[in-house]
Formats: C-alpha cells, structure tokens, sequence
C-alpha cells in the first residue's frame, strides 16, 4: 500500500483521490493538470496559478541544470523561490529531450541528486521513452533498460522527494502491462505512462486508451497515475474514466503563441471567432475582435489565460461527475463530438470487463444515451452475475406485467436484459432509456437472455417481446419462445445456445 495516495470517490476508473507531497508540505487533489513551466519561456506567472486551480506544476530539471544561470538561481533561491509557485513542483529528467535529439549528457542517478538539490517535490529518472510502433525487439530491449534505472533510482538518496517510475512498452500492451507490474514492485511513488504524447499528437486516442488499460492492469489499485502529456480538455473525462490521475501539458501555452482557444470539444483559431463560448473571466471581459487587436504579448497571455481557465473547468466537472457517478456519461458527451475520442471511448469500452471490478455497483441512474452505452461496464457486470440466480421450470421474460401461468416473471429491458423484478428499483434497472432504442440496445439485452438460458438448461423460457429487430433476436437460443407483443406472432428464436 502506498500511504501518500488515498482514493476518496470512485466512477469506472476515475477516482477522486488526494496525494499527499511531503516535501511541499501539500495534499494534491486528483485528478489534476499540471502545466508545464518553460523556465525560459513564462507565458503566465506561476504566482498566479492557484488563481486558476493549479495545485502542482512541471518544469524541466534537465533545462535548469544545462543553463548556467537557471542552475545558479535554482541551487540558490530553491526552485519554489526561482518559480515563485507555493504548491507542489515536480520535475521532468530530460527524457523528452533524449526522445527528440537521441542523448543527453546526464543519468538517473546525477539527476535525481540534482532535482532534490533545486528542491523539487516529485523527480524523475532518465528513462527511455520508447516512441509507438517501434519492432518488438527494440522496445523490449529499452524497457528492460528503463526497469534497470527504476531499480537504480530506489537505491538513490532523494530523502523526501517522491520519485517516478515510468511505465514504457510503446505500443504493445502486454509489454505496458509487464512495465506496470514492475514498476508496482519498486519503492517508487507515483506511475507516469510514458511515450504516449505522439499518440496523442495524432489524436490515436484508441490506442493510448489501449496502452493506459494495459499499465493499470500492472498496476495495483492504489497506485497514482501520471498520463504525460495530456493536456488537452476534450480527452480529460476519457483519461480519468482510464484511470489516470495526474495530466501534464504546455498547450495551455503553446496553442496560445499559435492563436489557438481551447474548448472542451476541440480547438479554435482566433481568427475565426466572432464570440468567445466561455464564461471564463478572460472570454467575458473581451470579445474576439478585443483579443485579435492586442499586441502578440498580450494576445499570447490572454488565449493562454483562457487555456487555463477552460481547463480546469473540465476538471472540476469530471470531479463532479465522478463523486455523483455521472463520468461516462459525460465521456459519452465529449467522445460524440470528436470521432478521435469516440474511437477512445470505444477502446475503453473494450476493457469493460476490466474497468467494472472498479466501478460502484450503485448509482443515482444509468443514463442510455448512444449505441456505446450498451457496452458499459454495468452492462457487462449484470450479465456475468446471471448465475447468481436459482430459477424454477417455467419463466417469462417481458417488458411488463406478469402472467399465472409461469413460475416466475422476470423484467427484460435493453440494453440490461432480464432481471429479477424485485430488483426494478435498484441501480441499474432505473435506466433511463430512449424509446426509439437503437439496435445494439436490444442486442444487449438478447445477449443477456442468451446467457440467463445457458446457465439454466432446465427451465423453460418465453420472451415476450416488443418487434425486437431480428438481429438481436439472433442471440436468443432457439429453445426460447418468442412473443411479439406488437403482432401476436408466436415463434421459437433462431439461435444456437451460447452464454
């Protein structure tokens, strides 16, 4: 157990926690953003990020030490003085920097000693940032090379300062999950997953929710998880749903020098605003025309400012969602307008299975909202708990109302499929649903029959239905027989028994 980080609220694989920074003296709640700070490039003042919501931020250890006067200030005034931030400061090893250019002339030991000399709260060692769709052979040989700096660096002396473990294997899951159990099974404190930002680059969402699922099945529950470079707001509801607790970015800045306004559904340029869709200070104090007509200084801090705001924001709402158990429901608002997301989603979606050992068993509802919500995580937890169930030799299955001449009545209702009816009132059964449901709801549900059948060979089922599409009704065994409700048809079903 990790005693710095206690989880406090829990929705799929989001989590509230609080993370405690000994050597800043701070609790961090998470899920949070820490932006990154350029030493030699301020776009906004760290003194003024609390003003915005920031409890911890990033800045680039390796930077400091290769610039004699940033070295000189940072060993003399203490990075929180150089900064003048008073939360909580962790600091990048110069990996990013053997990523782009190859080799760096430092290591993880010397590095380590140099970030707890500055005064940083959270080091990080020198790992190797295995980039996407390496061959095997390479990315097998860099994480064995990273895992050998991880074990280096629990040997070096850091006294308070929590320490990074990467978690690498580019993009071969079983490498990001073997990464992650091993990262577990150091002393280290909290869990980057490392080399995922060309990913994000190329908004191959899908992929990097493949890799996140990959290093939490590695890693233990209690573990804080660190997404490098997400900073985006439209993926923040996505990568906390993963499980990812701590995000880090400098487009809050960086899209800020090229003009360009974050929302939580994508990215604007300036120039092609007439009105600011925000309520944030900036956006309500100024129109597009104001902000296009300012110097590029103050146009730069301004859309920066902004970055910020809209950011933190999204933050508080995935906080919000996941203390009511909302969070994806909001992930399905912000996958459906980015495909790139939806294609994320869609992967998570594809852990299900993973992601329901985490998630509450009780809500407030269960809200049906797209095709994707018939692959959720209470979805499949429903069904693999049909075989709790003892059923006597005759049993309807319908939408409503009861019949004498069964044993038993039970509910079906998509995408759930059947359930006990004395379960009508409880979490997820008080769905909310569309009338106009699409096909893969009842898909679902005949799915959910398909097993209830197989687990119970001895008792007799009918399926009164309502003009179920003949799709889903494929998924129905053949030993069902099947009421139309809207025509009178009675028939047996076309499907082979399979649970």
């Amino acid at each position: 157990m990790r005693d710095h980080f206690e989880v406090r609220a829990q929705d799929a694989g989001g989590r509230i926690g609080d993370l405690t920074v000994p050597r800043a003296g701070v609790t961090v709640e998470t899920p949070t953003l820490m932006p990154v700070v350029n030493p030699n490039i301020i776009t906004v003042d760290p003194a003024r990020f609390r003003e915005f919501g920031a409890e911890i931020l990033i800045t680039n250890s390796y930077i400091i030490k290769n610039d004699a006067d940033l070295r000189e200030r940072a060993l003399d005034e203490g990075l929180h003085g150089m900064l003048d931030f008073d939360g909580a400061i962790m600091t990048d090893s110069g990996s990013f920097q053997l990523a782009e250019y190859g080799e760096i002339d430092t290591d993880t030991e010397e590095i380590l000693e140099f970030q707890h000399a500055i005064g940083s709260d959270i080091g990080t060692p020198v790992d190797i940032p295995t980039p996407p769709d390496v061959p095997r052979e390479r990315a097998e040989e860099e994480l064995e090379e990273t895992q050998r700096r991880l074990e280096l660096a629990e040997t070096v002396e850091t006294g308070e300062m929590l320490v990074n473990a990467p978690v690498q294997g580019s993009t071969y899951p079983d490498l990001r999950e073997a990464a992650g159990r091993h990262a577990e099974h150091t002393s280290l404190d909290v869990f980057p997953v490392g080399a995922v930002v060309p990913l994000m680059n190329d908004y191959r969402y899908g992929e990097m929710a493949d890799v996140v699922a990959a290093a939490k099945r590695g890693l233990g529950r209690d573990a804080p998880v660190h997404l490098f470079g997400a900073g985006h707001p439209m993926m923040f509801a996505l990568a906390a749903a993963l499980g990812c607790d701590l995000f880090d970015s400098a487009a809050y800045a960086l899209y800020a020098r090229d003009g360009r306004y974050l929302t939580v559904h994508g990215t604007e340029h300036l120039d092609s605003l007439q009105y600011f869709p925000c309520g944030c200070p900036v956006c309500t104090d100024h129109t597009p025309d104001d902000v296009q007509r300012m110097p590029d200084a103050a146009q730069e801090e301004l859309l920066a400012e902004h970055n910020l705001h809209v950011s933190f924001t999204e933050l508080r709402r995935v906080k919000q969602a996941i203390r009511q158990g909302s969070l994806l429901e909001l992930v399905e608002a912000r996958a459906h307008a980015h495909p790139r997301v939806l294609d994320g989603y869609r992967a998570f979606l594809d852990h299900a299975g993973q992601y329901e050992q985490s998630d509450p068993v009780s809500k407030d509802t269960f809200y049906y909202t797209s095709p994707e919500s018939a692959r959720r995580p209470e979805v499949v937890r429903h069904r693999e708990r049909l075989d709790r169930f003892s059923l006597p030799e005759t049993v309807l299955l319908a939408e409503s109302g009861t019949d004498d001449d069964f044993d038993e009545t039970w509910r079906v209702r998509p995408p759930l499929g059947p359930y006990p009816r004395e379960l009508a009132t409880s979490y997820p059964f008080t769905a909310e649903v569309p009338e106009r449901m699409d096909d893969a709801g009842y898909e679902a549900a005949a799915k959910g029959v398909s097993r209830l059948v197989a687990l119970n060979p001895d008792t007799e089922f009918t399926l009164a239905h309502r003009d179920w599409p003949a799709r889903a009704l494929d998924y129905v065994p053949p030993r069902v027989e099947l009421v139309n409700l809207e025509t009178g048809h009675t028939t047996a079903s076309g499907a082979e028994d399979d649970a």
